[in-house]
């Protein structure tokens, strides 16, 4: 079901361990990563990660503030979004 996809895009400065961070923090709280795509431009780090929360253990709100806390950490721009949001946003 749709409803339980999201969209992570993580966008920063390229250092080591963003990939690791934040995929396991993801799995900590059993959401599954079903796609990734990232690149490096210019020395900036973009990651779009399509993530299934069927069997999380935290709800949506809860994981987008956990994700949102880890990306402050690490100095980063983390923004979670419902996939079918996230694809009607960008359809306009």
């Amino acid at each position: 079901m749709d409803e339980n996809k999201i969209i992570i895009t993580v966008s920063g400065t390229d250092k080591v361990g963003i990939v690791s961070a934040i995929s396991t923090l993801l799995a900590k709280h059993s959401v599954n990563i079903e796609d990734i795509k990232q690149t490096l431009m210019q020395g900036h780090f973009v990651m779009f990660m399509l993530g299934d929360i069927t069997n999380a253990n935290v709800s949506f709100k809860e994981l987008k503030n956990i994700l949102i806390e880890k990306g402050n950490e690490l100095e980063l721009e983390i923004w979670v979004q419902k996939k079918g949001i996230f694809e009607k946003l960008n359809t306009i």
